[in-house]
């Protein structure tokens, strides 16, 4: 159902998609182009972030956690009318909430909340012209027309439901899906909300860290339409250093709405040697991969991964990264976003258990794995709206190498596997490439090696050719002369 898709795929034997390298650029490549423009049909994305709610702090299970809300206002960027139904229905959009922080290299989801449940549309200008599709609050959302959801409004318990329910992928869920009861001994407070580790945001144990917070519509027209892999966008926020027993920490945005981009790609913009990949998988949706490698200086390397699930509702169950015999593997680690509120039970009572996914190193390969979904289809799994985190030290530097993505959810008894090129940054098997100016391995000099030279002007490392010791003009020539010849 995808539009866009910018590399081929191979089906192999019935088992396994190949998906075609890219190279990889400055801008992460796709339909979320940060601005507004639409293929046609009816098409909703998150168009701003415009305030956040604060709600009592509460602790759970020994752990003291803040709880907020995002407003997130819509637009209609597309070229017919969006329903706008409210419950029992199902013709109207679900809203996530989701919350990231950079600290010290890594970038990761640290909060989340449940769903938020469209039920009418005011017809506003934020997108521009609106062609209002009636007055007050209709229940379709006119082209070009913007509704806003405060804060307050996402933040209400009594709207909010848990995401179990929704396939991303089609938009599709059911208008009568029961939600889990939450644990007694959860605060009613953090109940739903987008909850977070008061230990993710404090500034003092997290100093330089930076936050972002995501808005992400689903909805089964936009993605009938294949208008659904813009839905999300992100914002930047600081954290204040004073606690409120009654607030917990005060958020203030910094800039703008970065409109039809998901959160993850704020981590290039951070680090400029990041790579970030789109990936979809046939007749399901879509994954982002964002990875950087670095040297630790004292003979290993350091392995940073981020899987994105945008809108695919197979799912992640598995995630592998090559590793040639006689590498050694060390300080592994893994982190998944928290589910709450009776979400995280397992059984009929929830759907998504919060138990991390084993690493093993074996049959030339570091695997992160769940529990299968023959085993428990409530397992842990990278499902819609939800990144997980995979990191690694190994004592090779990174070539040329592809990831392997297994998928949770199958549509038949197998499930299948994703291979993603890596490009430069995984420890693995095809040799360097014979051109030392083709500084990303990817078989030709260009724009991407002229951005990582930059990038580390005036150090060493990255960008060093002619192995002086520092990125400097000699380089550049150098860098300049392969890509003319």
């Amino acid at each position: 159902m995808k539009i866009g898709t910018l590399f081929g795929s191979l089906a192999l034997g019935g088992l396994a998609v190949l998906i075609g390298q890219m190279n990889a650029t400055a801008v992460p490549q796709g339909e979320s182009d940060g601005g507004l423009a639409s293929g046609g049909g009816p098409d909703v994305v998150t168009g701003s972030i415009p305030d956040v709610a604060r709600y009592a702090p509460g602790t759970f299970n020994g752990v003291e956690y803040a709880s907020y809300a995002i407003g997130t206002t819509s637009c209609n960027i597309g070229t017919t009318q969006l329903l706008w139904q409210p419950m029992p229905s199902t013709l109207h959009p679900v809203i996530s909430q989701n919350m990231y922080r950079y600290s010290n290299g890594r970038f990761e989801q640290v909060g989340m909340s449940w769903i938020k449940h469209g039920f009418c549309a005011l017809q506003q200008t934020l997108c521009g012209t609106c062609t209002p599709a009636g007055s007050g609050c209709p229940t379709v959302l006119g082209v070009g027309c913007s509704d806003p959801y405060t804060a307050s409004l996402n933040g209400d318990q009594g709207d909010l439901k848990s995401r179990r329910g929704v396939n991303a992928t089609t938009g599709v869920f059911g208008s009568n899906y029961s939600d889990p009861t939450a644990e007694s001994a959860e605060p009613t407070s953090l109940r739903e909300r987008l909850r977070v580790r008061r230990s993710d945001l404090n500034p003092t144990t997290n100093p330089g860290a930076q936050y972002f917070v995501e808005g992400h519509y689903i909805h089964v027209d936009d993605a009938g339409g294949n208008n659904d892999d813009n839905n999300c966008s992100y914002r930047k926020f600081t954290v204040g250093s004073t606690w409120s027993t009654t607030q917990g920490y005060p958020l203030t945005y910094s800039g703008g709405t970065l409109v039809q981009q998901p959160a993850i790609n704020a981590w290039q913009t951070i680090q400029s040697d990041v790579v970030t990949r789109e990936y979809d998988v046939a007749g399901d949706g879509r994954f982002i991969l964002a990875y950087r490698t670095s040297d630790n200086g004292n003979g290993t390397w350091h392995y940073e991964y981020a899987v994105f699930n945008l809108n695919s509702h197979r799912s992640g169950g598995s995630f592998s990264i090559p590793v040639p015999n006689g590498v050694v593997v060390s300080n592994i680690g893994f982190r998944s976003p928290e589910y709450h509120s009776g979400d995280q039970k397992a059984g009929t009572a929830g759907y998504n258990q919060n138990t991390a996914w084993t690493a093993t190193v074996a049959d030339g390969a570091i695997t992160w794995s769940g529990v299968p979904f023959a085993t428990d289809q409530s397992a842990n799994a990278i499902r819609w709206s939800t990144m997980f985190n995979f990191r690694f030290d190994a004592n090779q530097p990174p070539q040329a190498a592809n990831a392997t993505l297994g998928l949770f959810r199958p549509p038949t008894t197998a499930s299948t596997p994703i291979v993603v090129p890596m490009g430069s940054r995984g420890p693995s098997a095809p040799p360097p490439p014979s051109n030392p100016a083709d500084l990303n391995n990817d078989g030709t000099v260009n724009g991407a090696d002229l951005a990582l030279l930059l990038g580390n002007w005036g150090n060493p490392g990255t960008g060093d050719i002619d192995s002086s010791g520092v990125v400097d003009g000699a380089d550049l020539a150098a860098l300049l002369s392969a890509w003319i010849g």
